[in-house]
């Protein structure tokens, strides 16, 4: 009976963490004799019209949509990588390593930039920069910071003004906040001045963009560190109200890519959707393809500064991200 209690309180986790998804849709007819499951960390919002485009060339199709956080999404594939067709992800670094665990089917024949792919299974179909995005209004009489130096003194010159109204990824749950962190901290050693300075301000820690700049547009933080820019420039309800910032000192620009699930239910029509969406991203943005495309942000060399390559594994390994994690947390947390 003992075991079979630990058993039961060990599952119970497991069991609950499986009934919630911060977005769950159904596109097409519900008895089309063809099904696609899909699991990303984009906004159902985006990709609504790829989906849509898809179907209007397969009406034998629907598509059931999954949304959560790029860790939880990691963690979910990797738990039952037989209820997927198709992975999503902005966290370049969990993306890289579930191909190389051999969860990724190859595509050998799909015409796509080497820089752009990774073994011919893993293929980016975007190129987004992390921004700082602040309530204009709130810096009237301080000056709109360009580089990471300048928010620090921003902020440091006007703690009354923002503590605790400052925002940014909790890197201990967000996979792609992670991700954008230990890029930031090998660029230079401002990030962890900037950690240090929004620690002591209060700074509130999220899971994801979408959240920060809900809290943005609310007035409920004036300023967000790393959030996604493509989603904030979607945004034309908050044009008026927010700035997008790239810092001007150096760029964090990811790539969203996609998968085949190794373990397809329908293989061939997963394939044949990641086609359809590869396809799009090569004609440019429109009505059909929402998200910058792979040429939208690029550094002197013509690729985004962060590549897609097995060296973005380092920062996984179960040491090398304890200390991490124990730097940030000694940085952000602080004495709260």
């Amino acid at each position: 009976m003992r075991f079979i209690a630990i058993l039961i309180v060990s599952l119970f986790p497991l069991l609950g963490h499986a009934q919630d998804w911060e977005d769950q849709q159904v596109f097409g007819a519900s008895n089309a004799p063809q099904s696609l499951r899909i699991l990303s960390s984009t906004d159902t919002s985006f990709f609504k019209p790829v989906i849509e485009s898809f179907i209007a060339q397969r009406p034998d199709v629907s598509v059931e949509y999954l949304v959560t956080s790029t860790a939880d999404l990691d963690d979910r594939f990797r738990l039952a990588p037989d209820e997927f067709d198709v992975v999503i992800s902005s966290a370049m670094d969990l993306q890289i390593k579930l191909t190389n665990d051999g969860f990724a089917q190859r595509l050998d024949d799909l015409t796509h930039p080497d820089w752009a792919q990774w073994r011919n299974s893993l293929f980016a179909f975007t190129t987004e920069p992390a921004a700082i995005v602040i309530r204009t209004a709130a810096f009237d009489g301080i000056g709109i910071p360009t580089t990471r130096q300048e928010l620090i003194e921003a902020l440091r010159g006007n703690a009354e003004v923002f503590d605790g109204k400052i925002g940014t990824y909790d890197v201990r749950q967000s996979g792609v906040g992670y991700l954008f962190a230990t890029q930031d901290a090998r660029a230079s050693e401002t990030y962890w001045r900037l950690m240090e300075v929004i620690g002591s301000l209060n700074v509130r820690l999220y899971c994801c963009s979408g959240a920060m700049i809900d809290d943005l547009a609310e007035g409920r933080i004036l300023v967000a560190y790393n959030v996604l820019g493509s989603y904030a420039l979607a945004r034309t309800d908050t044009h008026d109200a927010l700035t997008v910032i790239l810092p001007s000192d150096f760029p964090t620009t990811m790539m969203r890519s996609a998968l085949v699930s190794q373990s397809a239910s329908d293989p061939v029509l997963a394939e044949a959707f990641l086609r359809h969406l590869i396809r799009l991203q090569s004609q440019g943005s429109g009505t059909d393809f929402p998200l910058p495309t792979l040429e939208a942000y690029q550094d002197a060399s013509g690729r985004p500064s962060i590549n897609l390559e097995p060296a973005l594994m380092t920062y996984l390994d179960h040491l090398k991200r304890q200390v991490f994690i124990n730097a940030w947390e000694s940085a952000v947390i602080q004495n709260r």
